[in-house]
């Protein structure tokens, strides 16, 4: 069974983030602080968990880039292979019909030469 670390590390991301969000949240409103610097305190915190937003969604559109450059690859690999087998397998069946001509050039040659014998030995009996 293939193991999903990608499933596991974004949960456990989300998990981080929402911990921490209502952890800093809870802090924020629980601390004998004015309401001036409540809400300084709540922007700076906002602006944090914001950048380190930012920063996980670049990672996950960098990671998706790879993903896709790698996806293309494989399949571009996958009909390079393709088209290898079916021309491997044209060639092979050019062959067997160019062989099955002769084969039946030589058995047309027989044949004409078994009625004409035919014929030869009949109009010497007759």
């Amino acid at each position: 069974m293939a193991h999903d670390d990608n499933g596991l590390t974004k949960g456990l991301f989300l998990g981080f983030m929402a911990g921490s969000v209502i952890g800093a949240v809870t802090a924020l409103l629980l601390a004998p602080k004015s309401g001036k610097e409540l809400r300084k305190d709540i922007k700076e915190k906002s602006d944090e968990f914001k950048d380190a937003a930012q920063t996980q969604l670049q990672n996950a559109r960098v990671k998706a880039e790879e993903l896709v450059k790698e996806g293309r690859k494989r399949s571009e690999d996958l009909i390079s292979q393709a088209k290898q087998k079916a021309d491997t397998i044209l060639s092979d069946a050019e062959k067997a019909i160019g062989q099955a001509k002769g084969e039946g050039n030589k058995l047309r040659t027989a044949v004409k030469a078994g009625t004409d014998a035919f014929k030869e030995e009949r109009s010497k009996n007759s």
